[in-house]
């Protein structure tokens, strides 16, 4: 029986420095809706497995190993009271893979991936420490924190449609499956039709899982995709850490050199950049949720999601170099629960539990040996939609943030620079247009002039 939460108070935990420490069923309850919404969600963490194997070299089964333990990772966050769905730093993943595509396949090439992830790591922990990761988030200026939103967002989408992109090679799952999605998620008709339908309003609480469901009908009858082969041998996957480490692990195939190590940094720092976008974003979407919920009152602690994001990254990298990088946000689940969350408490008692159920239950499935091989086929487009809406999300947020027709303009321009060039690129466009363009004028300041100007 879970503990019981005071209107208006946070949820209970138990205090350990920064920390807030949180177990399911004792200190929130377990969401039945995100545990059903996991289940087949967990094809997207799956979705790693063929950059691994195709990007290290590993062998299937060593990549399914390194997803199970990169998804032991994640329930860090709701364990410690990071009150969000944490996923990759997906938006990097392109800018990695060429990076690492300088060195030779093998254990030069992980050694590469060692340095980078450390490196991460470190720039994630030493922000958290010095919580220069709080007022960093809270002195950036609006048209940056939007530039930001806006260029993952737009990359997200570009990706997905670009000539390769996975639309090309399964449109009409991604078609059907991101409509789906974005119906369930984001259309003000269904949130109207969930008032006066019932099973409107039961579909409407699992997120993302119907559209994955459709997908996973849609794509073996279009012939994009093959039939499920539902293996109902072993039941649990063991992760095969002795191979891992034996694999890819520093302390069995050596440490980077220096040089690595410096040729490693300037991807560091852009992966970085692009994590702090999915901090604008986390902090965003929790401030929605929090104002729409008087009855809990939510702590985002970018500080506490910096030191999180650090010790996952450090971690890996000394065991399981991850492609992926480990990442504060997995937008388009954050943006889900907290719409269901939204609902009222009857709906979602605590947002940490939907947060903390969704991440329990995606560790548990992707270890499940039948439902891996029923969202198998799959996995392709599963991550194509979760990044369209994660880049629906990014660019919603973005829109919303700005606050004068500057703002608006700057984040234009550096969310173009930063599909177009690279994060870096975009963030120096970014400050300085500010710097030439802004003044300390207020929103509302420049809403009368513009008005006086119209009346005039």
């Amino acid at each position: 029986m879970s503990a019981v939460r005071e209107y208006g108070k946070e949820q209970p935990y138990i205090p350990a420095g920064i920390f807030k420490i949180r177990l399911p069923f004792i200190h929130y309850k377990w969401e039945w809706s995100e545990f059903f919404q996991a289940i087949l969600m967990c094809a997207t963490c799956l979705g790693a497995i063929p950059v691994l194997t195709e990007v290290l070299g590993v062998s299937n089964d060593i990549a399914w190993s390194m997803v199970i333990i990169n998804s032991m990772g994640y329930i860090l966050h709701s364990l410690l009271g990071d009150p969000v769905v944490p996923g990759w730093i997906t938006p990097s993943i392109p800018l990695t893979i060429a990076f690492l595509s300088n060195y030779i396949i093998g254990p030069e090439r992980t050694q590469a991936l060692i340095a980078l992830q450390f490196e991460v790591g470190i720039i994630f922990i030493v922000f958290g420490i010095t919580g220069i990761a709080n007022k960093v988030i809270h002195i950036v200026p609006t048209s940056i924190k939007a530039g930001i939103l806006l260029g993952a967002g737009v990359a997200a989408i570009y990706g997905e449609f670009k000539t390769g992109g996975r639309f090309g090679t399964y449109p009409i799952a991604v078609t059907i499956g991101v409509l789906v999605a974005f119906y369930l998620l984001f259309s003000q008709k269904f949130r109207n039709l969930r008032k006066t339908s019932k099973f409107a309003n039961a579909l409407g609480k699992y997120g993302m899982l119907p559209a994955v469901a459709i997908a996973i009908i849609v794509g073996p009858l279009a012939g994009e995709l093959p039939f499920p082969n539902i293996q109902m041998g072993s039941f649990i996957k063991i992760p095969d850490l002795a191979g891992i480490m034996e694999t890819l692990s520093p302390f069995s195939i050596g440490f980077p050199s220096a040089a690595v190590f410096l040729q490693a940094i300037p991807m560091a720092v852009m992966a970085y950049i692009i994590a702090f976008g999915d901090f604008v974003t986390s902090e965003t979407l929790i401030r929605e949720a929090d104002e729409a919920r008087p009855d809990e009152k939510v702590d985002f602690n970018a500080n506490r999601s910096n030191l999180i994001s650090g010790i996952r990254n450090i971690i890996q990298s000394l065991i399981s170099p991850y492609t992926q990088l480990s990442g504060p946000l997995w937008a388009a689940v954050t943006a889900s629960v907290s719409q269901r969350y939204k609902d009222g408490r009857d709906a979602m008692d605590s947002l940490v539990g939907g947060m903390g159920t969704f991440r329990w239950t995606s560790l548990l499935m992707v270890a499940i040996v039948p439902i891996v091989s029923l969202v198998q086929p799959v996995l392709p487009v599963a991550l194509s939609l979760t990044l369209l809406v994660q880049g629906y999300i990014c660019t919603r947020l973005a829109m919303d943030m700005c606050e004068t027709e500057m703002d608006k303009g700057i984040a234009g321009v550096m969310g173009t620079v930063i599909v177009a060039k690279s994060a870096a690129w975009g963030l120096a466009v970014g400050i300085i247009l500010h710097l030439l363009l802004s003044s300390k004028k207020t929103a509302e300041v420049e809403k009368i002039e513009e008005l006086e100007e119209l009346a005039s």
